[in-house]
């Protein structure tokens, strides 16, 4: 049996994991749940939004399942997201995002994977107030994030059976910085020569993925423009409610949808659980459970295509509960 830490989250956090861990119970997945308290919750519990406790927990288990967490507006809270990323060096943000049955969208066919530098660039918040009328942000480019996130990359699209890889920037500004992460995700490109590689400057990646995206296979990029990508390909397949993700590290991955908490439903039996889910699929994988992991999928997609067991969000008259009753059902 695998300990795995459970970070339920807060707002709709706990309802989509109760589904979530029943779910993995129905298919018998050898794992042991440790739960812990992040965020608003832990605030209120602890005060503290990560606990000293939860991050041993996470550390000595290796592997976390993590619900939304808010985050408090102001007050000089940093994002627990964040802090969790920088805490266990969670380099490689990854999201698989793919068209669903039963769940309409204005496009077909897309099927493509972002992979997200997630310790450096803009996103890691480092500013400094110039004086009272200018303020600065530090965006900082490595050699070793560049390397080891194309590496990744990379590697996920071979053992994916993925032919091309694309490197976005915009290093025909930023020559110094983003001319540093090109450079080094071409000399790793050279590696794998199987896989088609090419480069796509980034708004010029938004208008593509819009006009056709299902030219893209794995995406890898820099850490903001991974994160406004990320949920520019969650609209192309449903919105964030159905989008898994994965933020991996040499010692630590955690799982976790890339929605919200959702306060205004919280409680209310009406969230929708399949990115957490997907998300927990992810978490399978990782761990080398490829027949639950496979077995959870089908299921998930047999009650996705039946409209009344599909959740509000999606058209359909389900609720957080039925939902999980359905897809152990389908199991």
């Amino acid at each position: 049996m695998r300990n795995i830490a459970i970070l339920p989250g807060d707002g709709i956090g706990p309802e989509i994991m109760k589904q979530v861990l029943r779910i993995l119970k129905a298919v018998d997945a050898p794992l042991t749940y440790i739960e812990k308290d992040a965020g608003l919750t832990a605030l209120e519990k602890h005060g503290s939004l990560l606990p000293e406790d939860t991050v041993k927990t996470i550390s000595e288990c290796g592997i976390a399942l993590k619900g939304p967490i808010t985050t408090p507006v102001g007050g000089g809270f940093k994002s627990i997201n964040v802090l969790l990323r920088q805490t266990f060096d969670l380099y490689a943000n990854v999201r698989p995002v793919r068209n669903l049955p039963g769940v309409k969208t204005k496009y077909e066919n897309v099927d493509l994977t972002i992979v997200r530098e997630n310790t450096e660039d803009l996103y890691t918040g480092e500013e400094r107030q110039v004086d009272a009328d200018t303020a600065e942000s530090i965006k900082r480019i490595t050699r070793k994030g560049s390397e080891r996130i194309a590496r990744y990359a990379f590697n996920y699209a071979r053992l994916n059976k993925r032919k091309r890889v694309a490197a976005v920037h915009k290093a025909n500004i930023m020559k110094l910085s983003d001319g540093l992460f090109l450079k080094v995700c071409g000399e790793v490109a050279k590696e794998f020569p199987e896989i088609e590689f090419r480069d796509v400057i980034i708004d010029n990646c938004c208008m593509q993925l819009v006009i056709r995206p299902e030219q893209f296979d794995v995406i890898v990029t820099e850490n903001l423009y991974g994160d406004i990508l990320s949920d520019l390909c969650a609209g192309l397949v449903g919105g964030l409610g159905v989008v898994p993700g994965a933020n991996i590290g040499k010692d630590v991955a955690i799982f976790e949808p890339v929605h919200g908490s959702a306060p205004d439903i919280a409680g209310q039996d009406k969230a929708n659980p399949t990115a957490l889910l997907q998300s927990a699929v992810l978490m399978l994988r990782h761990l080398g459970e490829q027949d639950r992991a496979d077995r959870i999928v089908n299921a998930t997609l047999k009650v996705l295509a039946q409209t009344d067991l599909r959740t509000g969000d999606l058209g359909g008259k389900g609720s957080t509960t039925s939902f999980g009753d359905a897809i152990i059902a389908a199991l």
